[in-house]
C-alpha cells in the first residue's frame, strides 16, 4: 500500500469522523419538534431519524456530485488530500464547539467553509461560480422559503380546523409527526450523508483509487449512512431541546406544520442538487410557523443567537481549517 493510498483513507476515516458528528449534531433537525411535542419518545425519535437517514442516502447522488466536484477543483496529489483533511476537521471542530453550547449551526456550511479555507490557504482553485449557485443563493433563500411557508402551512391548518376539538385535534397530529418526522429524517439523509460522500468519493479521486470524482461506489452508501445513523441514534440532546422549546414553544399541529414544509425544502433542493442546510430548514421553518402566534410567541433573542453561528459558521470552520491544513500538510507531504 502506497503512501497515497494511506493518505487517502485517513481523509475518509475523518470524513467518516465528520459523518457521525454531524448526526448527533444535527439529530435535533429530524426529532427536535416530535420529542417536544410528545408525539415520540426520544429513543422512538432518534431511531426512526436514523433509519431515515439511511433511507435518504440513497436518494442524494446530485448532492453528493455537488459536494464532490462542484466546489474546488484539485490535483490528484497529497497535498491536496492534505486540503481536503483539514477542512473535515475544521468542520469537525466547529460542530464540537456549537454542540456544546447547544446551538443548531450548519454542518453542511461547516463542511464546505473548511473545504473553502483550507483550498484557499493550500494555494488551489476553488469554483466560486458553482458556490454562488449551489451554495450561497440556496443559503439565503431556504431560510426565507422556510418562513413564509412555515407561516403559510400553520395558518391553512389553524383555519381548516378552526372548529375542532382540541383533544382529538393534539392525538391525530400526534399521529402525523409520526409521518413528518419521517419524512424530515429522509430529507436529512439525503442532504448530509450526501455531503459526506462527497467528500469520501473526493478523497478517493484524490488518492488515486478511482478514475472518477463523480462515481459513488455502493459501499460508500453504505457506510456513510451507517456512521450517520450511528450519530443521530447517539442524540444531540442540547441541541434538541433549543430546536425544541427554546425558539417557540410547539404543540403537535405546529411540530407538523414545520416537519411538512422543512421536508419539502428538502427535496426540492436535492432535487436540484444543491446542499442546503437542514438546521437552517427546520429552525426557518419553526420560526414561521410560531410567528402566526404573534410577534411576541417566537424568542427572538435565541433566534438572534442562532442567526449569529449561521454567519460564523464559514469563517470559523474555514479559519480552523486552514490552521489545520498548515499543520497536516507537511506530514501528508
Amino acid at each position: 500500500m502506497d503512501l497515497l493510498t494511506i493518505q487517502a483513507i485517513l481523509v475518509i476515516v475523518a470524513a467518516m469522523g465528520f459523518n457521525y458528528t454531524n448526526g448527533f449534531h444535527d439529530a435535533a433537525n429530524a426529532i427536535a419538534t416530535s420529542v417536544s411535542t410528545r408525539a415520540l419518545s426520544p429513543r422512538a425519535a432518534l431511531g426512526l431519524a436514523a433509519i431515515g437517514n439511511f433511507v435518504g442516502a440513497h436518494l442524494g447522488v446530485k448532492v453528493a456530485e455537488t459536494v464532490g466536484s462542484g466546489i474546488v477543483s484539485l490535483p490528484q496529489t497529497s497535498s491536496a488530500l492534505a486540503v481536503v483533511f483539514g477542512g473535515v476537521m475544521g468542520a469537525i471542530v466547529w460542530n464540537l464547539i456549537t454542540w456544546w453550547f447547544g446551538l443548531p449551526s450548519s454542518s453542511s456550511h461547516a463542511l464546505i467553509g473548511g473545504l473553502v479555507g483550507a483550498t484557499l490557504v493550500g494555494g488551489y482553485e476553488v469554483l466560486w461560480d458553482g458556490i454562488l449557485s449551489s451554495v450561497v443563493i440556496p443559503m439565503v433563500l431556504s431560510p426565507v422559503v422556510g418562513v413564509i411557508l412555515g407561516f403559510i402551512v400553520m395558518t391553512a391548518i389553524m383555519w381548516i380546523f378552526r372548529n375542532g376539538n382540541p383533544r382529538r385535534l393534539g392525538k391525530g397530529f400526534r399521529f402525523a409527526q409520526t409521518v413528518s418526522a419521517a419524512a424530515m429524517a429522509v430529507g436529512h439523509g439525503m442532504q448530509d450523508a450526501a455531503k459526506t460522500m462527497g467528500i469520501v468519493v473526493l478523497g478517493l479521486y484524490l488518492g488515486g483509487l478511482q478514475d472518477s470524482p463523480k462515481h459513488i461506489p455502493e459501499w460508500v452508501f453504505i457506510v456513510s449512512a451507517l456512521v450517520l445513523a450511528a450519530g443521530t441514534f447517539a442524540g444531540g440532546w442540547r441541541i434538541i431541546k433549543t430546536l425544541g422549546r427554546r425558539v417557540i414553544d410547539l404543540g403537535p399541529p405546529e411540530g407538523f406544520a414545520a416537519e411538512t414544509v422543512a421536508s419539502s425544502v428538502l427535496y426540492g433542493s436535492a432535487a436540484l442538487g444543491a446542499p442546503i442546510s437542514t438546521t437552517h430548514t427546520i429552525t426557518s421553518a419553526i420560526m414561521g410557523v410560531g410567528a402566526t402566534k404573534g410577534f411576541a410567541a417566537v424568542r427572538w433573542g435565541v433566534a438572534g443567537n442562532i442567526v449569529g453561528a449561521w454567519v460564523l459558521t464559514f469563517p470559523a470552520a474555514g479559519g480552523v481549517a486552514a490552521l489545520i491544513y498548515l499543520i497536516a500538510n507537511p506530514l501528508f507531504a
